[in-house]
This record gives C-alpha cells, sequence and structure tokens, in this order.
C-alpha cells in the first residue's frame, strides 16, 4: 500500500521530542505541609518540562536511610510513597514515574546502590535534583567523585556551608533556579 500524501502548513516544525534523558529527584518527601510538597514537586515538574527530560523519576528515600544520613526522623515510606503517587495520578502525565525499589527493600540502602540501581533502569543522560542538604551529604560520601563524572546535579537552593568536594566540581553542578550552564 503506498503511503498517504499530507499536508502541513507552511513553516510547520514538528514538536520538539523529550530526549535528554532522565532527571532524579531523590528525596526523602518530607514536608511539613502537604501544599508545601505539592508545590516542590510542582516545581520538579516544571524544571523537568523547560530542560526538555525525557522522564522524571521520584526517588523516595526510606526512612532508615535517612537515619543513617544524619537526617532528623520522617514518616513511614508507605505513607511518603501514598503521597507522590496520588500526586503522579493528579498530574495524569505518562513521562513521571515513582521508583519504588527501596520499598521493595524494606530497609536501608547505600547512595551507591540506589544510583546504580536507577542507571541501570534508566535512560541516560542522568540529572539528580538534591536539596542542599542531601548535596551536602552526598559530597561527603568516599563515592562521589566516582559518581559526579557520571551524573550532573542540580540543587533546589544554595548550600548554607557546601561541602569542599563540592566547590570542588561545581561546573558539575548548578542551581535550579539559576542560569544554566
Amino acid at each position: 500500500m503506498a503511503p498517504e500524501a499530507s499536508k502541513v502548513p507552511y513553516g510547520y516544525e514538528p514538536p520538539q521530542e523529550r530526549t535528554k534523558g532522565t532527571l532524579i529527584c531523590y528525596d526523602s518527601f518530607e514536608r511539613a505541609e502537604e501544599a508545601e510538597l505539592n508545590a516542590e514537586l510542582d516545581t520538579a515538574a516544571r524544571i523537568a518540562e523547560e530542560r526538555s527530560f525525557a522522564r522524571l523519576v521520584l526517588y523516595p528515600i526510606h526512612e532508615e536511610t535517612m537515619r543513617r544520613m544524619g537526617s532528623s526522623p520522617v514518616e513511614a515510606y508507605y505513607k511518603r510513597e501514598k503521597m507522590l503517587l496520588e500526586w503522579q495520578r493528579t498530574r495524569g502525565e505518562s513521562w513521571i514515574a515513582v521508583d519504588r525499589w527501596e520499598g521493595k527493600r524494606k530497609k536501608y540502602t547505600p547512595m551507591d546502590q540506589a544510583l546504580r540501581h536507577l542507571t541501570e533502569t534508566l535512560p541516560a543522560p542522568y540529572f539528580l535534583l538534591l536539596t542542599p542538604d542531601i548535596a551536602n551529604a552526598f559530597a561527603s560520601f568516599s563515592s562521589f567523585e566516582e559518581w559526579i563524572v557520571k551524573l550532573r546535579l542540580i540543587v533546589t537552593g544554595p548550600p548554607e556551608r557546601p561541602h569542599p568536594k563540592l566547590l570542588q566540581f561545581r561546573e558539575r553542578w548548578e542551581l535550579a533556579e539559576g542560569p544554566r550552564s
């Protein structure tokens, strides 16, 4: 069968494809108010849309992992996951996903292992959206130098006292609202 000829208006340009890779939001998603959490998730989705990422993956951290990272106690994993899934459902966009791997493990998961899982299952290149506190904690890990060459960081705000390794690799991270490189 012969292909059908189609007409397009003069100057038509096909819509841009999302081919930039994956924005991984690695966070506890523990906020005092649900409205505050929804606003931060909307901001993450807006960043992913503006920068044309193929996927936005929300990766909630298990409460045991947060405890070992030196954070204050957080709400149970399944409650935070339920809120994320509800937000995802209300958005109704197929390019936004919640990674539930850490919930299946039901225990402490080192950040290295979580990043290895994410980089093996998601399309490259990888961008990691972090809060300033988690970015500083990540920079303090011995494997930071190994990971910073494989992915780029987008930090939601300026760190109060940036870790020396964050300063050393300043060209590999940027602020979410700042100028893009």
